[in-house]
């Protein structure tokens, strides 16, 4: 399979993590997908996001020709020029986190910037793995019109032995990251699929 990727136009990835922690687990799933896309899945292009500086939403903010701050700006640019979006999306209060629900609003300001795109989703936590937060993100994504992987779902309950990652936040579960590679190549021929490559 990996074979007939390499043939095939890569594919960029904005990685988007709903976790601002440094050494949170969803961010290191992030990283390791970065590696995996590297080392071992032919054809993705993954750019890590930081949606930490983004402001709350204003929409005060917006200036009267329709522009956004600078900060903004940056950030919808990089989502557009993105073929299909990687989400790690931990699980708060049973739903998406405020600052992921944040920066998908600011992109979905007119015109949205996420619309027809591929995504994918992944999360670490505690019991469900994050699942329910992944299940709003996809509801979320109906309206936006992204169009999410759905299969394989990838939850993680984080602090079941054996341990998954180190103290600063790295996957180093070997099993785990299989499971990453697999979403990652979904997200990857889905990808081309929506932009009509097979």
């Amino acid at each position: 399979m990996e074979a007939a990727l390499a043939a095939n136009p890569i594919i960029k990835v904005a990685a988007l993590s709903g976790s601002l922690r440094k050494a949170s687990y969803n961010r290191g799933l992030i990283r390791a997908a970065i590696e995996l896309s590297k080392e071992s899945v032919t054809g993705l292009q993954i750019e890590y996001i930081d949606i930490s500086p983004l402001p709350m939403l204003n929409t005060d903010l917006e200036g009267p020709d329709g522009s956004f701050p600078p900060v903004v700006e940056a950030f919808r640019e990089k989502i557009v020029k993105a073929d299909s979006i990687l989400f790690a999306s931990p699980e708060y209060n049973y739903s998406v986190t405020a600052p992921l629900k944040n920066a998908i609003d600011w992109a979905s300001r007119p015109p949205n910037c996420w619309a027809d795109k591929a995504a994918a989703t992944v999360s670490a936590g505690g019991g469900f793995g994050g699942g329910r937060s992944q299940y709003h993100l996809r509801q979320i994504g109906v309206y936006l019109d992204l169009h999410f992987i759905n299969k394989p779902e990838f939850f993680l309950n984080a602090f079941t032995p054996p341990a998954k990652f180190d103290s600063d936040g790295n996957l180093i579960d070997p099993e785990t990251k299989e499971r990453i590679k697999e979403v990652l190549l979904s997200l990857h021929a889905f990808s081309l699929r929506l932009k009509g490559n097979c």
